[in-house]
């Protein structure tokens, strides 16, 4: 998560800087190639598609913690140990995920029939830069809350799960956030 902070923070820069970085003519107005971009509403709906793959996330983490804390009870003759599944909402996050992933790509698309490509101007590259990076990172989440998600079948202890999930969520979490951060950037820092 550092490593994709330090990038993240690497791009911000490049960002700022070249979206100030004008020409000023004879007349003094300002001219430069840095095209203001109206952001598809899709991104918005990506952004609370990703916000409750967050929520769902967290209540299969909550649960297996929730098992982890009473299985020593469960071995107690006569107590019926509650039993509080996980792997449903695991996979509602990865369908959650792949659902954002989906409306990325179908963002992309828009701002293309919009004239908007990743060679046309300094903005629309740092557009397309910034939500792929994310977009990329966000895939190896997938991947991750895939494993998450098999090892509810693998013979694993139910500790062993936990922690993986407990992992899992921990770079899922970071993912939203910086998604919303990114999101901030391309909105207000126009």
């Amino acid at each position: 998560m550092v490593s994709v902070t330090t990038l993240f923070i690497a791009l911000t820069y490049a960002y700022l800087m070249r979206q100030h970085n004008v020409v000023v003519n004879e007349s003094g107005e300002r001219i430069g190639p840095w095209l203001q971009l109206t952001l598809p509403p899709l991104l918005m709906v990506n952004t609370w598609i990703l916000l409750f793959s967050s929520v769902t996330l967290e209540r299969a983490r909550r649960n297996l913690r929730r098992q982890v804390l009473f299985a020593p009870i469960a071995e107690i003759p006569g107590i019926k140990a509650e039993k509080s599944p996980s792997f449903p909402w695991l996979a509602a996050t990865l369908i959650l995920a792949i659902g954002f992933l989906a409306g990325q790509f179908a963002a992309w698309r828009t701002m293309q029939h919009e004239g908007f490509y990743l060679s046309s101007n300094p903005s629309s590259a740092f557009f397309y830069l910034l939500t792929g990076a994310h977009a990329f990172h966000l895939s190896v989440g997938i991947l991750v809350l895939l494993y998450a998600a098999a090892s509810h079948f693998v013979a694993r202890t139910l500790e062993t799960r936990c922690l993986i999930v407990d992992v899992t969520s921990w770079y899922w979490h970071f993912m939203g956030v910086l998604w919303i951060y990114i999101y901030a950037l391309l909105y207000f820092a126009h």
